[in-house]
This record gives structure tokens, sequence and C-alpha cells, in this order.
């Protein structure tokens, strides 16, 4: 149970380099595992962790290139490329890793299904280029946002029906309060459309959305325009950073004391379009909501344990400060002359490259390719085909084990007597159904023969009978005959 984050870094003028995406230890900040040849702007990195006995990946979508590079962690080079109809913008995987979406700078979404390759769907989403594409929690939505300041909401079961396929997809609602383009999106926890968002735009807002009522429930307002937003995952406060350097630190909650109760927890804002709460420079407790890293913000993020801040900063460093106190812990300084582009924290997978856990019992590295294959993935397709996608042909891991830890039986133990019982009657059915014609066939057989030994037996009784009646007429006739002549 290791904590590492996963970082991206470009260079800072496209096509000046090479950028890598490399895993570091949050404690440490030392480099687990490096993938190499990679150049991905902000939102066009996603990825999917190793779970459920299925090795996870990356995906990441190269800079002025219709290509996009897809990585294993049980590898350090390139899996490798799919070719994309057009250069994306920004990208995005749901947590289950079955669906994949790709903006591009024309205002176009497109939407595969990551195992097959099906490309489900794709439409003019926004007037303009698409800077964010984020999905709930659940993957039942899919939530973009534009240089167009529209926020869209979509829904995934309506994106890949079949029956909608000749239609012009329209989103389950529209958030368009903001004034310029909206920079960065979060989304809160909660099965859709229970759930909120956090939209971050240029307009010096950030907003928060409640979807299932598709209302605007707060705005924040700030001194600089904001470009980039972290949520902590309980929902208690946010970070909203600027280009120019400046964090915010906004608390969701606030003590108020009363005459009467004493102090109590009340949440901030909620009263809709009309609550607008200024967060400035000046304020008096300035010191406990604002951090000035003092270099241009790309990316920002939180640790799992929701104790430390990861900034990211164009010039290639990677702050931790301590969230409680807003102290620098420490800076990783590996990526000089480049631009920190993705930062995300995650679990260390334990068939990470170099670093196999040795809980799975293997004798190599190479062993964790049997225990933990790769999550199937699927070069995507260029065009929508209809033929494709009645045949919908998905490659699928199942998850077997012999028994949990326990020694209780696994709900996937299947006993060798079942399974060859099952295997000859799904793949030898003509076999089988010739043996249970022969069986019926031998029965009939049988009744035949029984009937007939019925019959033999009535019809031997018959003879005897007439056999004896005609033995005792001659007797008496001959008897007869004999005294006659006497």
């Amino acid at each position: 149970m290791q904590e590492v984050v996963l970082c991206a870094a470009a260079p800072q003028t496209p096509g000046s380099g090479s950028g890598a995406i490399v895993l570091h230890d949050v404690q440490t900040g030392t480099s687990l595992a490096s993938f190499k040849q990679s150049n991905s702007g902000p939102h066009c990195i996603s990825f999917v962790e190793t779970r459920d006995g299925q090795g996870g990946f990356i995906l990441a979508a190269q800079q002025e290139k219709s290509v996009l590079n897809v990585y294993n962690f049980q590898k350090d080079q390139l899996a490798f490329k799919i070719i994309l109809p057009e250069k994306p913008s920004c990208l995005a995987v749901d947590t289950s890793g079955t669906f994949c979406a790709g903006g591009t700078s024309q205002g176009r979404i497109y939407l595969w299904e990551v195992a097959s390759g099906i490309l489900y769907n794709s439409w003019d989403a926004h007037y303009r280029r698409i800077n964010v594409l984020k999905f709930t929690h659940d993957g039942a939505a899919l939530i973009s946002g534009s240089e167009d300041s529209a926020v869209s909401i979509w829904s995934v079961a309506r994106l890949v029906d079949d029956d909608t396929q000749n239609e012009l997809p329209t989103p389950y609602c529209t958030l368009s309060d903001h004034t310029l383009p909206v920079k960065d999106i979060v989304c809160g926890l909660g099965a859709f459309p229970t759930c909120r968002v956090l939209t971050a735009s240029l307009d010096h807002t950030v907003k928060l959305w409640d979807l299932s009522s598709q209302s605007l429930l707060t705005t924040f307002h700030f001194p600089k325009p904001i470009s980039s937003t972290v949520w902590d995952i309980t929902e208690r406060l946010f970070f909203a950073a600027s280009l120019d350097g400046s964090i915010y630190q906004v608390n969701l909650f606030r003590q108020r004391t009363e005459k009467h109760a004493g102090q109590t927890i009340e949440a901030v804002g909620g009263a809709g379009v009309s609550d607008l709460i200024r967060v400035a420079d000046e304020d008096s407790n300035s010191r406990k909501c604002l951090i000035t890293v003092g270099q241009p913000i790309t990316v920002l993020t939180i640790s799992l344990t929701s104790s430390l801040l990861l900034v990211g900063t164009s010039t290639g460093l990677i702050h931790i400060y301590d969230i409680a106190s807003h102290q620098l812990l420490r800076t990783i300084s590996t990526y000089k002359g480049m631009s920190i582009s993705h930062l995300a924290t995650m679990l260390k997978p334990p068939d990470l490259v170099g670093h196999i856990s040795l809980s799975l019992g293997l004798g190599s590295s190479a062993d964790a390719k049997d225990i933990i294959p790769m999550r199937p993935v699927v070069p995507f397709h260029r065009i929508k085909d209809s033929k494709l996608r009645e045949a919908h042909e998905v490659t699928m891991m199942l998850p077997v084990q012999d028994e949990t830890p326990g020694g209780i039986p696994s709900a996937y133990d299947y006993p060798e007597a079942d399974f060859q019982r099952d295997y000859a009657f799904f793949v030898q059915p003509n076999a089988i159904s010739t043996s249970e014609a022969s069986s019926a066939r031998v029965a009939s057989l049988e009744a035949e023969v029984e009937n007939l030994r019925e019959q033999l037996w009535k019809a031997k009784g018959i003879n005897d009978v007439m056999w004896e009646t005609a033995v005792r007429k001659v007797m008496t006739q001959e008897k007869r005959e004999a005294i006659v002549e006497d």
C-alpha cells in the first residue's frame, strides 16, 4: 500500500524535445518507473489502475499529432500507437476503463469503447475548442468544458444507444453561466445525477453546480483568472490556481457561534445564482487561504490521504505542500526546462515494471503477465461502422480465483466433474444428441421385446390348451373304438 504520483512532463515548446510519463514516490520523490516518447498537453492523459486481476494502462494524446500512445504498467516502453481521426485537445477515460472520450479544437467529441475499439459516437458538441473532458465517478455521464464558456453534460447511455445513432446528441443539460473559456472541471463523488461539479474559468470564477436540479449553487470570485482547480475527496474544501502562481484555498464549511447553541458547523453558499462569495488577496486570513508559488501553475492534485497538495508548474517543478499548514515539504526538480502537464495520485500498481509485488509469488517480473494480464485495449476505429456495432466483439478477461484467503470457496470455483459435463454439453452437442437418440432407441426396442415376449407366452398358452384338447379327443375316440371291438 504505497502511494505514488503519476506525472507527465512535456517540452515547453512543442516539437523541441521528448517528454515522459513518470511515477514518483509521494513521500520521497524517488522515481519508480518512466515511460518515454510522450509529449502530452494538459488534460490529455488518462489512466486506469490495476484491479480485478487485470493490469492497468495509460492513454496519452500527443501534442500537435493525431496519435494516442498506449502504455501498460508492466513495460517501460510504448505498447502501441493509435491513429485518431483528428488531433485531440483533451482526453478522458471512465474509472472502469470501458469508454474513452476525446475532444478536438473544432469542438467535436469522439466516444470509443476501449475493449472493442468501436466508435460509438462523434458529434459537434461546442462551437470552439474543448479544453477539458471528465467522466462522473460512476461513468454514467460525460462533462465537457470549452472555449465557448459553456459546460455540457452528456448521458453516456444515450450516446451509445443504437436507436439514437442517426440523431444529433443533445446534452442532459448545459451550464452556461461562465462568460470566458472554461479551463478545468472537477466531479464530486456520488452517482449521476446526484453528484456536484466544480467548474473553473478565466472569468475569475469557480462555480459549484448541482446536476440533479441542473442549478448553480454558488459562485466563488477570485482576483485573478483561474486555470486549474482540485477538490478534496470529502468536498470540504477546494484549491483554485491562477497562471501567475497564486493558489487559493476555499473552505466549503465554516464555524458559526450562536448565543444558545454555541459553535456549530454550517455549509458555505448554496443560495443559487445570486450567491457570490469573493475571495481576495487582502483578507485578514489570507495567510490561511493563499499559497504563493511564484511560477506559472499548470496542474493541481491532492494526495489520497487528503493531507498533501501537489502543484505542477510550467518550469518543470512539482511542489508538495502540507494542506494543514501550507508548508512546502519538498520539491521534485527532475524536469527543469519542461512543463508539468499532468499530476495524479494512485496506489502503486502491483504489476509495476521493476516493482513486482512479492505477494504475487512470482519468480520473475516476466511471470507477472501470467498472473495479471493487461486489460484489453484495441486500436480505435476512425469512422462509425454499423456492422461492427452489430458484431460487437469484445475481448474480456474473466477473474478466476482458487480460494479466498480465509479458506472459503470462491464464487468462481468450478468442480472438475461439472466442468467436464458442461464442456461436453456445449462443445459436443452432436455427440450428446446422438447418445441421447441411441438411448431412446434402446429403450424403445426393449419395450418392444417385452411386448413380444408377453405375446409369445400368450400364444404358447393357447397352443398348449389346443394340444391338450386334441390329445384328449383322440385318446377318448381310441378307447371307444377298442370297447366296440371287444
